[in-house]
């Protein structure tokens, strides 16, 4: 009985796409990817010769950074064409038994970064390469925590999201909420909010679900006039419009005007930079602190 043919049809590889890894003997590994993938190469007198359709090419001697082969020659004048981001991702990851809040990015360097970090407790951080201020010769950023508005429920967890308590009284008009809490007991509305922070409520008996009801506008605490209230805007589409009078109000700090650092017990983060020049990068560092729940 002859052998069944099989069905199954190989996957198609496309062969003008991958990267070309290089190996670091001193690292003793395939420590760098690039984005050009020649049909052969060779070194010779301190030079790299690749060779790609039938023609030989030297490399480092464009003066376009991270721009490769015939798509040079039709981009010299607009490198945006064919030029691929300088990219990197690597883990912080000292003392991994222990939960720590991973606060700032240090770039030892020459050029600033977009960075993006994520955790395995939290989600993802960023920092925006305008964001870095250069002190003593280094450039600094807090990391910003990623959320999204309305926010995800793996984002209820965030140190960033505080209660306030039971509201007293709502009023709605087109556009904007008034939310009076107590003052006899007192309802104390927080002094780190702050307005641009972001309200949400949970609707009783039971306080399980959560909505958003819109961006903080203004805080008013003049307690011998009997005023204790935040007025919110709702002018987002995205807007629960708070119909009852007594929800229970929480908030979440606005991400880019307040960091909290990222939570995890290691963060792996990855970084893009856009230059055509030579830049350098001689280290990464993060201030990391140990979190106490």
């Amino acid at each position: 009985m002859g052998e069944k043919e099989s069905t199954t049809e190989e996957p198609e590889v496309d062969l003008n796409t991958g990267y070309t890894l290089t190996y670091s003997e001193s690292a003793e590994g395939w420590v760098s990817f690039y984005s050009y993938h020649p049909d052969w190469m060779i070194g010779m007198n301190n030079y790299l010769y690749t060779f790609k359709g039938g023609n030989l090419y030297r490399h480092n001697v464009n003066p376009l950074r991270n721009t490769f082969y015939e798509q040079w020659w039709t981009s010299y004048g607009d490198s945006k064409l064919s030029f691929t981001n300088t990219s990197l991702t690597s883990v912080f990851n000292d003392l991994p038994l222990e939960n720590k809040l991973f606060k700032t990015i240090t770039l030892q360097g020459d050029s600033i970064w977009d960075v993006n970090l994520i955790s395995d407790l939290q989600d993802s951080g960023f920092i925006q390469y305008n964001w870095f201020e250069k002190k003593e010769s280094a450039y600094f950023a807090f990391v910003r925590n990623s959320g999204t508005v309305p926010a995800a429920t793996s984002e209820y967890a965030l140190r960033s999201l505080n209660g306030i308590g039971q509201s007293l009284n709502t009023t709605v008009v087109v556009g904007t909420t008034t939310i009076d809490f107590s003052i006899s007991p007192l309802v104390s509305i927080d002094t780190i909010l702050s307005v641009g922070d972001y309200i949400y409520f949970c609707t009783p008996p039971v306080y399980t679900s959560v909505f958003f009801g819109g961006v903080v506008t203004n805080i008013i605490r003049n307690y011998p006039a009997g005023i204790n209230r935040i007025i919110i805007d709702t002018t987002d589409p995205t807007v629960t419009p708070i119909t009852i009078s007594n929800p229970y109000i929480l908030y979440i700090k606005n991400s880019v005007a307040e960091s909290h650092g990222i939570l995890g017990h290691y963060s792996v983060f990855s970084m893009s930079n856009s230059s055509i020049d030579k830049i350098e990068l001689f280290a990464t560092e993060s201030e990391v602190m140990k979190s106490f729940p």
